[in-house]
């Protein structure tokens, strides 16, 4: 079951709650955070610019395929650390305000969270 339809399934009848309020702030912060991060930025920015602009000029490959080829691998983990990350608990919303990511002990699960949007952007920089 994906996020987008545990939250869609949550709102079908106000009496009927699939999920708990706090695990319904976690689902609306992992749903953005792979949407933005490891949906748009990597399928449709880079993804559409390594695969289709070579296709388009007529070119048989880019200039750098090696680090392009670690662009992608990176992605792998930055998934797993994103999926540790939800093991640890961490509800700060995909925006990271200071006042819910700084609490005195906010969890490993921020850490990883974070470690995971650092190789995500790793990864993004290889690819552009």
């Amino acid at each position: 079951l994906s996020l987008s339809m545990l939250i869609r399934v949550n709102y079908l009848d106000p009496y009927f709650n699939l999920i708990i309020p706090e695990v319904y702030n976690y689902v609306i912060t992992w749903h953005g955070i792979v949407m933005i991060f490891f949906f748009l930025m990597p399928v449709l920015i880079g993804g559409f610019g390594n695969y289709l602009l070579p296709l388009l000029l007529g070119l048989p490959d880019l200039n750098l395929p090696r680090l392009n080829a670690l662009s992608a691998w990176l992605l792998l983990p930055s998934a797993v650390c994103l999926g540790m990350s939800m093991l640890g608990g961490s509800g700060v919303g995909w925006t990271f305000y200071p006042p819910l990511s700084s609490v005195g002990y906010s969890g490993w699960g921020v850490d990883f969270l974070m470690f995971a949007l650092h190789l995500a952007g790793i990864s993004s920089i290889f690819g552009s």
